[in-house]
């Protein structure tokens, strides 16, 4: 399949990676010339300086016999006429845009812009994603790290383990004689910063990190084996009142059960386009690193602190003094992600990276039935890949204890006929399975080539 993405910072560098690396023909679009050349010196893609929405520089692109375009440089407007271009002038197939402003999308999907007129199939909208994986962390405010796979069915949880933690000291193969009926595999651990799978002999120690996937109705249940007690959210402080907090206020607010939410932004016209736009919300204008003003939000008695402004640093900052008043939660946005490595010390309880949640976004639509999900751990250290089994694949009828996966590697999950089942060695992966596979980064490569899914795309 041949690919044009337009916009070669974070996340068109990480789709590019992951599209070029299944043996895509992958061509990177950019008006900044040394952000092309990182992307062609570091992968095996074409590159083209010069602005995305012009024709000629389409036309240099190869986008006469392109198969889709992506457009996801800064720019909603240059997004919007970069789709427009490449159907109109080039005719390519498909076309995904990622945009920001909510005025956009909201006319996008309403009579006034109907296909014909502005023709983007898949409207990619990161502050909806990075608001839907906030309301995800709060809903479970003990794991630093949640996402979901298998409809919905299983969770990837992650899980920093105390020194009270019941199973500490315990090899993990006897956790399934520990606890028979409990739908739960630890695929990752974090050590002294270090990544790695473990094997059934590894033991888990107080002040790891776990990755551990779970049924999604187990999860309450998994939180308590590994030492943690599922609290509920009544009130919660947001701290930034962009689209990414307006959207979680308004998300909160449209629950049954009653949420106290208050929210702090420091600019005076967002803040007042936030109380317009919420009902039940409390907004106060003022800095977010204010404790004056953090008391007067009642931090210390509120059950999280979301902070989500545009800043990674006012986030760190803002979350520390959060807790340091008696918040007992805090939850940040972090677009850096050298910045992670600091979450521990600073006591920080978890973060969200609005560059991953908006690439797996990308690639959950780009890619057909196949692959239906990726999502990055840490640094891009890791990936969790949720695929359909082909019958053609090596895997299809095989017993998992048969399958050479590399070391590297380990399924979390597997969907047989609409139930999640717990992977075990005896376990027979089935033509038409969905399966979710946690792998380090270097092991990915093989993964997909196991699963086959170089193929087979929209």
């Amino acid at each position: 399949m041949k690919v044009i993405i337009c916009g070669a910072g974070q996340v068109g560098w990480q789709i590019a990676r992951h599209l070029s690396g299944e043996n895509n023909d992958v061509t990177v679009v950019d008006n900044n010339p040394e952000l092309v050349r990182r992307a062609t010196d570091t992968l095996d893609v074409q590159g083209i300086a010069g602005f995305a929405s012009y024709p000629d520089v389409l036309e240099k692109a190869g986008a006469r016999d392109a198969d889709m375009i992506i457009a996801a440089t800064y720019s909603d407007e240059v997004n919007m006429v970069t789709c427009q271009v490449a159907h109109s002038v080039f005719a390519i197939q498909r076309k995904i845009a990622r945009l920001r402003s909510q005025s956009y999308q909201e006319a996008i999907y309403s009579d006034l812009y109907r296909r014909d007129h502005l023709p983007i199939d898949v409207v990619i909208s990161p502050e909806r994603e990075v608001a839907e994986a906030a309301l995800q962390r709060l809903a479970a405010p003990a794991a630093f790290d949640t996402e979901s796979f298998l409809e919905g069915k299983a969770q990837l949880l992650g899980i920093t383990i105390d020194e009270d933690c019941p199973v500490i000291n315990t090899p993990l193969r006897q956790l399934t004689d520990l606890f028979s009926t409990l739908q739960a595999v630890v695929v990752g651990i974090r050590r002294e910063g270090a990544l790695f799978v473990p094997s059934p002999n590894d033991q888990i120690f107080p002040g790891d990190d776990c990755y551990v996937f779970t049924e999604t109705k187990d999860m309450t249940r998994t939180l308590e084996i590994f030492g943690k007690t599922q609290s509920k959210q009544e009130r919660i402080v947001i701290i930034g009142g962009g689209n990414v907090g307006l959207g979680v206020a308004r998300a909160l607010e449209s629950r049954t059960d009653r949420v106290r939410v208050k929210m702090i932004e420091k600019g005076r016209e967002c803040a007042e386009n936030a109380a317009d736009m919420l009902d039940r919300t409390i907004v106060l204008h003022g800095d977010g690193l204010s404790s004056v003003l953090l008391e007067e939000a009642g931090i210390s008695t509120a059950d999280a602190v979301l902070v989500v402004t545009d800043d990674d640093k006012t986030n760190l900052l803002a979350s520390v003094r959060a807790k340091e008043m008696g918040c007992p939660m805090a939850i940040c946005l972090i677009n850096d992600p050298t910045l992670v490595p600091l979450m521990g010390p600073l006591n920080i309880d978890a973060y969200i990276n609005p560059r991953a949640t908006t690439v797996s976004s990308i690639l959950r639509h780009i890619r057909h039935g196949r692959v239906r999900g990726v999502y990055s751990i840490g640094d891009a250290e890791a990936e969790v890949i949720e695929a359909q089994v082909l019958g053609t694949s090596p895997i299809a009828g095989q017993r998992i204890k048969n399958i050479g996966f590399p070391e590297g590697t380990l399924i979390g999950a597997i969907m047989q006929q609409g139930k999640v089942v717990k992977p075990t060695g005896e376990t027979r992966i089935s033509e038409g399975d969905a399966i979710a596979i946690f792998a380090m980064a270097a092991d990915v490569p093989e993964v997909e080539r196991l699963l086959q899914v170089s193929i087979d795309f929209f």
